[in-house]
């Protein structure tokens, strides 16, 4: 047998030898320290448990579901109105804008073209040469023939042309190109 007492060894080294076995002691002296709780063969078992308490709050679980999934579709729906109705009041505000600009620059190209009818064909074509292509078209397609001819006739051969062409676009229902 080993001697666990050595008259050498300090009171420090003896508790530590001596540590396991007690606490192996205190523990196999509790009660059911070791036990495992069995349920009795007549209880559910917690996996009848679990599953009976879905299948209890399934259809509540599944309505409230529901009625989340509604009160946000309803949610969507007010903000999708409202911006219908935000793009309504901007479509107005700018059709009338899209008015309002329409009749200025039929007033003013109105205006421009009387102004061009009453000058001097050299002095239009000065003029018009330095205007915008599309602006100088517009101007003499409104004139009378006999009046354009001499405004074009008093151009810049190049500028006449581009102008020339434009207004022959204009005409041609299949162009849509920039002549410039």
């Amino acid at each position: 047998m080993i001697d666990i007492i050595n008259p050498d060894m300090t009171v420090l080294q003896l508790l530590r030898r001596l540590a396991l076995p007690a606490a192996g002691l205190v523990l196999l002296s509790i009660p059911g320290a070791f036990a495992q709780e069995h349920a009795p063969a007549g209880d559910i078992t917690s996996q009848d448990e679990i599953k009976q308490f879905c299948t209890n709050i399934a259809e509540p679980a599944r309505d409230q579901r529901y009625l989340l999934q509604k009160q946000e579709l309803e949610k969507l729906r007010a903000d999708i109105d409202a911006r219908m109705a935000e793009m309504d009041k901007r479509k107005t505000e700018y059709q009338d804008w899209l008015k309002r600009r329409d009749d200025f620059l039929k007033q003013a190209e109105a205006g421009l073209t009387e102004i061009y009818r009453k000058m001097k064909p050299d002095a239009a074509a000065l003029q018009l040469q330095d205007m915008k292509i599309e602006v100088a078209s517009a101007v003499i397609m409104r004139l009378g023939p006999r009046q354009s001819s001499l405004i074009l006739n008093e151009m810049d051969p190049e500028k006449a042309a581009v102008i020339a062409s434009v207004i022959a676009s204009a005409s041609d229902p299949n162009t849509s190109k920039d002549p410039s």
